[in-house]
């Protein structure tokens, strides 16, 4: 067996071990819910004798029905894709710094999330503006699910606040992309045509060693048919960061392919769009009061900071019930 294989085949034995890890995790989720059903019952049985647990067992009973519905959604997440891990990628829109600050905000916000569920964060690609915040990042985030439940985040998302970069103290409205989409694996083939292909190396920037300013490791793939690009450099290996750019392509190919119903990756034409600035998916409001609300679902949450700490699982569950595939 070569070394190539070698690694294939350990890589096949990582993702099975990680779908075996998901029905284990949801087979406990479902032991530990049975138990506190009957702690409920039992809690129930002396609420009717004593009034002054009436609180204490409303209390339990909303804890258990938020986890009866989490495990409910993560037991429906049965897209095709929905157990692979996520590619994260965000774009700084218009306004300026204020856009550029604001998808850093957003940087923190998916990992702190990604933190609370377990996931683990690995950054494949970042430009950073020497002046404040990040004009453009792509993460790769690894966990059970992750792609299922971060493909709500998908669309533009808005904020308005006082701009720390005005000393007028005005209000801005600024824009920040975020796209997802699943780390395909080495079972999944298309074919695309080298000529269709133009590939760019470049100097890594960022922390890393010297090597960052010496090789040009980092590596920028654009389908010339679509305009999709993707660039990856976080790896001292340029094959590295290749392969992983180039799984990045064949994953938004794909998607592309199923939105235009398409047969052939040949005959997609023009640019990739999905992610359109006229409309955005959720408006995040620090003044003059503070309120995030998904427009797609309705969902509102007062407390902003919960939200930016990683807490938007109400605002994923909500699109999961109005989205969610249907068991065949």
């Amino acid at each position: 067996m070569s070394e190539p294989e070698f690694w294939n085949e350990v890589e096949k034995a990582q993702q099975t071990m990680q779908k075996n890890k998901v029905i284990e995790d949801k087979l406990a989720q479902f032991s530990l819910l049975e138990s506190e059903l009957e702690d409920a019952l039992v809690l129930y049985e002396l609420a009717d004798e004593e009034a002054s647990l009436e609180k204490e067992l409303q209390s339990a009973l909303n804890s258990l029905e938020e986890k009866i519905d989490e495990l409910k959604i993560a037991t429906l997440l049965s897209g095709p894709y929905d157990m692979n891990n996520a590619i994260v990628s965000i774009h700084a829109g218009s306004g300026g710094l204020d856009a550029q600050d604001w998808t850093k905000m957003l940087l923190r916000m998916y990992d702190r999330f990604s933190q609370n569920m377990g996931f683990k964060v690995i950054e494949l690609d970042m430009i950073a503006d020497p002046e404040a915040g990040i004009k453009s990042v792509t993460l790769k985030i690894e966990g059970p699910n992750a792609y299922g439940y971060l493909k709500s985040e998908k669309g533009v998302h808005r904020i308005v606040r006082i701009s720390p970069f005005d000393t007028s103290g005005k209000r801005h409205t600024s824009f920040a992309s975020v796209d997802v989409i699943p780390e395909l694996d080495d079972s999944i083939e298309i074919d695309i045509n080298p000529a269709d292909l133009k590939i760019d190396t470049y100097r890594a920037s960022g922390a890393g060693g010297q090597h960052i300013n010496k090789t040009e490791s980092a590596i920028r793939i654009t389908h010339l048919l679509t305009g999709i690009v993707v660039q990856c450099q976080n790896q001292r290996s340029q094959h590295s960061n290749k392969e992983t750019a180039m799984k990045m392509l064949m994953a938004k190919l794909i998607e592309l392919k199923e939105l235009e119903h398409k047969d052939k990756i040949e005959d997609l034409q023009g640019e990739y769009s999905q992610i359109s600035w006229g409309s955005q998916i959720r408006s995040y409001v620090f003044q003059p009061y503070t309120m995030v609300k998904d427009h797609r679902t309705n969902v509102e949450i007062g407390n902003v900071q919960s939200v930016m700490d990683g807490n938007i699982m109400p605002f994923i569950n909500a699109y999961l019930k109005e989205n969610q595939v249907k068991p065949n």
